[in-house]
């Protein structure tokens, strides 16, 4: 630490950072001495910092790529061909049998010239670059072109085309898909230990971000996928407390789908993905805590029952003493009251119990 008269601590981390994008808080300590000092103290300095969220840049987005027919290279191709022949005719190097199958005139026998290379070259060139870009195009897939590193666009047709060969394609399937993770470990807002199973259906949207703003969207979704999961399971309990206690829980599949289908398409549009829905399939305790679990129902689902069964006992008796004394059938002091009671509640245990 470096102190001062005036500006107390300053830490020595800070004079050697070589990040600039965050700054650390300043500790309660420091703002006091620095108004006791009557020193002001800068918002900066006193405001907690806030995580950054991160941004593709804007020419990291898929942009048309340029293309043409493939029709018109296959012309172009079988044109350098023609060519190539044509200079091997007139230099006189076509073998003899060539020319009598192309039923061509004599060759002149001019020799390889330097325009006779020239042609050879040039229409070998134009053969080569023409059958070299060929491609075919399929539903559900595109191509991301780049060259030397630098995103050129994106091929979207279908069918026979052509593409720069010069140009680096690395195919996207674009299609419509879904991922049904496996169980996926979790804790509600209470800790207890669960395992969930989600279905997710998304697509690559923005071809460019998801071939090159990160490694593989798969695997970027999943990470999204599991941070979302663990913020939705620790702000609701799996179930309520008590039986017919209100609330929201994590049983509402439909409330929790949408929650998480919202954190991860917002999580995820960064790379290119659009995310449709992500729906809890399943909810189940973990391994570890579903014995505990089972049986503390089982033991509340009991005394629910015995709370339910001395209820219905006390109103039966009830019921039978005041009907015997309201009708006048019987008069009976508190002794003789206490001891009918105690009858009658033997006899209906008794009835209950041989049922």
């Amino acid at each position: 630490m470096i102190r001062s008269d005036s500006t107390t601590e300053i830490p020595l981390d800070l004079l050697f950072r070589d990040d600039t994008g965050t700054v650390p808080a300043a500790s309660d300590a420091v703002v006091g001495r620095r108004r006791g000092t009557g020193e002001q103290v800068r918002p900066s300095a006193a405001r907690a910092a806030v995580p950054m969220r991160v941004t593709v840049p804007v020419e990291v987005t898929e942009r048309r790529g340029r293309s043409w027919p493939g029709a018109a290279a296959v012309a172009a191709g079988f044109t350098g061909l023609a060519g190539c022949a044509a200079g091997g005719w007139w230099a006189g190097a076509l073998p003899e049998f060539a020319v009598r199958l192309a039923r061509l005139p004599e060759q002149l026998g001019a020799g390889l010239g330097p325009a006779q290379w020239a042609v050879l070259a040039g229409s070998g060139a134009l053969a080569l670059f023409s059958f070299g870009g060929l491609g075919r195009g399929r539903e559900g897939r595109a191509w991301v072109l780049s060259l030397f590193g630098r995103y050129r666009g994106s091929v979207r047709r279908t069918g026979l085309v052509w593409v720069n060969p010069l140009l680096k394609r690395r195919r996207v399937d674009v299609r419509l898909r879904h991922w049904r993770s496996e169980p996926m470990p979790g804790v509600d807002a209470h800790g207890v230990a669960l395992r969930v199973v989600l279905l997710v259906v998304w697509r690559v949207k923005d071809t460019a971000r998801a071939a090159l703003g990160v490694d593989d969207p798969t695997t970027y979704l999943r990470e999204c996928v599991e941070a979302a999961l663990a913020g939705v399971l620790s702000q609701l309990p799996v179930d309520a407390p008590t039986s017919g206690a209100g609330g929201a829980t994590l049983r509402n599949a439909e409330a929790v789908g949408d929650a998480l289908t919202r954190r991860v398409a917002a999580d995820a549009e960064a790379a290119g993905v659009e995310v449709f829905a992500v729906r809890p399939t399943r909810i189940d305790y973990a391994p570890e805590v579903a014995d505990s679990v089972r049986r503390r129902r089982l033991a509340a689902l009991e005394a629910r029952e015995r709370d339910t069964a001395l209820s219905r006992l006390v109103d039966s008796v009830e019921d039978t003493v005041t009907r015997l004394t309201v009708r006048g059938l019987v008069e009976l002091d508190d002794c003789e009251r206490k001891a009918l009671v105690k009858d009658l509640t033997v006899a209906f245990c008794a009835g209950q119990n041989e049922r």
